[in-house]
């Protein structure tokens, strides 16, 4: 499979963030990860309805968050895959934000064993950017293996912003 068209795209229009306001549409990105899919293999991944998918797919698809990847013809009809249209997506707003990570939580919820480590960690610069690129070409290094079971991967470095600590 291809690789999306673009490796970072920052969602910047209220169509795009109004298309990640449900669950559901995290949930297909999530799914789509970095190959395409047919509406029946999404529906089939999220156990929910083909019409629900299309549905949702649409909305990506009008945000730009989507795009179609290529059709074929099967069985008198044509069959059509999807692909998300960049490798990450940055969110410049903080309730996007939050939006999407209570999507994942969504999703851990529902895992037997789920892996969630939270370190806060002084770190120089030059570690700081070499942990980046480590865990970058980790994650980027992954590649899907046909007919196996799906994960999620979260990967997050950030600085925690300095604030006044709560006496209570």
């Amino acid at each position: 499979m291809d690789a999306p068209e673009a490796e970072e795209l920052t969602l910047s229009t209220p169509q795009q963030y109004r298309a990640l306001g449900h669950p559901v549409r995290h949930r297909l990105l999530f799914t789509l990860g970095q190959d395409s899919a047919t509406l029946s293999r999404l529906a089939t991944d999220l156990g929910i309805s083909k019409g629900s998918v299309a549905h949702h797919l649409k909305v990506l698809r009008e945000a730009g968050l989507v795009r179609l990847d290529s059709t074929r013809k099967v069985r008198g009809g044509t069959e059509q895959r999807f692909k998300r249209t960049a490798a990450r997506l940055r969110f410049d707003d903080e309730e996007a934000t939050k939006a999407a990570l209570a999507a994942v939580a969504d999703q851990m919820r529902t895992d037997d064993d789920p892996l969630f480590m939270l370190r806060s960690i002084r770190l120089s610069e030059p570690q700081a950017r070499r942990l980046r690129e480590t865990l970058e070409e980790l994650v980027k290094g992954l590649s899907e293996e046909d007919g196996e079971e799906r994960y999620g991967v979260l990967v997050g470095l950030y600085r925690p912003q300095a604030g006044p600590v709560s006496e209570g």
